[in-house]
């Protein structure tokens, strides 16, 4: 289904939602910015938060694993919710309940507390992440315009990936942990403020069945993986409770699609798939998500116990990356509209795997060539790669089911990073492990360990770009 179509279909206008648009779409890459943010800023104010609340590091590790099970557990659930009962309700009370945590988080006064706003957080987050970008498609139907908005919603939000290491760094450093959440609180109540009028209420739907069974097992079935994910690298993977989470991960999974075939009203139809586009571009988001996941952490890690970089130096080294997948995003439109959506994305992912073997073979030269001018063509690469297969993702997607495509293309970025950190974590530690065993120095074995991820990084975007080149949509 082409975009045309699928507009004509929904009787949508450019300016159906909104006279604003452009302005409203600012505030929906805002949101989305602090939903990626809040994954990572909070890892450089992790030692202070352990210092002060009296955590272990297994503990800590939760803080970090209480805000991801949620969010990625129940973005599904929250496209669908969306569609169901309207794309601004549902994104006004991701918001209002995203902030609240986000305060509660700041104000713990022990670890429980700090945990169960964490784990609120990631669910409300679940809410705002797909409502934000359905009610972008929704503001953009004309293909044209919509590519550009999706340029500028990605780098935003993209940016939030590579600027959580610099900002946790300054605000910690600054102010102290729990400006890290409070941060997210003011602008947050900006967004509540503003984004109603700029975006018109939500157009009555038909009432629908929600599919409460296919709802659950997705669910649980997706934090089950997670979890599985997360605690494997720590526990171990034949730990008894890792083998357990994937056991079960599997068979709710393998049970919700037995369920979506047997309803009425399907959470995920899966009929759905027979766009080859969207299925294309959550397998693609996928990939991408594990290495931009695994791929900024070993960077925040590398810097500091290989090049011995502070904590403040090493965000602020990263700021080239981020810069570049800023410009970049902003000019994808362009590129798009000369050689076409496939050719852009293919493209962007061979230059980021160019960047990262470059970074894996120059490291030792220096920050300059070693780092920094590497970091800028990984930059360039991600920057154009999220953008390209999140309008992959979306299109021809008609707009009853934009809440379930944006749901989707949110849960494969979630869940790829969850594989890809996983994954590839393991690796690289089983070879520094190796090279310690050998006699090497701990910062020669971190650095062996990190060149077989970084790696590892690149082999994902080449598979993503086979894929992207192989299953054919619409050209």
């Amino acid at each position: 289904m082409s975009t045309s179509t699928a507009t004509a279909s929904t009787g949508a206008a450019p300016t159906r939602r909104s006279a604003h648009r452009w302005w409203a779409l600012a505030v929906l890459a805002l949101a989305q910015f602090l939903v990626v943010l809040d994954a990572s800023i909070v890892n450089i104010a992790l030692p202070s938060v352990g210092a002060a609340l009296g955590l272990d590091t297994a503990a800590l590790a939760w803080v970090i694993t209480a805000y991801v099970l949620p969010f990625g557990g129940l973005l599904l659930l929250g496209g669908r919710l969306a569609d169901r009962f309207g794309h601004r309700r549902v994104f006004l009370i991701g918001v209002a309940g995203f902030t609240a945590a986000s305060l509660l988080a700041g104000l713990s006064i022990g670890g429980g507390m700090l945990l169960a706003a964490r784990a609120v957080q990631g669910g409300f987050a679940a809410l705002l992440a797909p409502a934000s970008l359905a009610l972008l498609t929704q503001l953009f139907p004309d293909a044209e315009a919509r590519g550009k908005a999706l340029g500028i919603w990605g780098a935003v939000a993209g940016m939030g990936s590579a600027a959580g290491v610099l900002l946790g760094g300054v605000l910690t450093a600054a102010f102290g942990w729990p400006a890290v959440f409070f941060v997210n609180v003011p602008v947050g109540i900006l967004v509540l403020i503003v984004l109603p009028r700029l975006v018109g209420r939500d157009p009555r739907g038909a009432a629908e069945r929600m599919d409460g069974a296919g709802a659950a097992t997705a669910t649980l079935g997706l934090a089950a993986v997670v979890a599985a994910l997360s605690e494997g690298s720590a526990l171990g993977w034949t730990h008894p409770l890792v083998l357990g989470l994937a056991a079960a991960g599997v068979v709710l999974l393998a049970a919700f699609v037995l369920i979506e075939r047997r309803s009425a009203h399907p959470l995920v139809p899966l009929r759905f798939f027979r766009n080859r586009d969207a299925a294309a571009g959550d397998l693609v988001m996928l990939l991408v998500g594990g290495a931009t996941v695994a791929l900024f952490f070993a960077l925040s890690v590398y810097l500091q116990e290989v090049l011995r970089l502070d904590a403040l130096a090493a965000g602020l080294s990263q700021l080239p990356l981020a810069l570049a997948l800023v410009a970049v995003a902003g000019l994808v439109p362009t590129v798009v509209a000369r050689v076409g959506l496939r050719t852009t994305l293919t493209g962007s992912l061979v230059l980021l795997a160019a960047g990262v073997v470059w970074f894996t073979v120059a490291a030792p030269t220096g920050l300059l060539t070693g780092f920094i001018l590497p970091s800028v063509v990984i930059g360039a690469g991600l920057g154009a790669a999220f953008v390209t297969a999140t309008q992959l993702a979306v299109r021809g997607v008609a707009d009853r089911e934009s809440g379930l495509a944006s749901g989707l293309v949110n849960t494969s970025q979630q869940i790829g990073g969850a594989i890809g950190l996983a994954g590839l974590g393991t690796v690289a530690a089983a070879q520094t492990a190796t090279l310690l065993a050998q006699g090497h120095s701990h910062a020669d074995a971190t650095a062996g360990g990190f060149q077989l991820l970084f790696a590892g990084v690149a082999v994902l975007a080449i598979v993503a770009a086979a894929i992207t080149v192989l299953v054919r949509g619409r050209g």
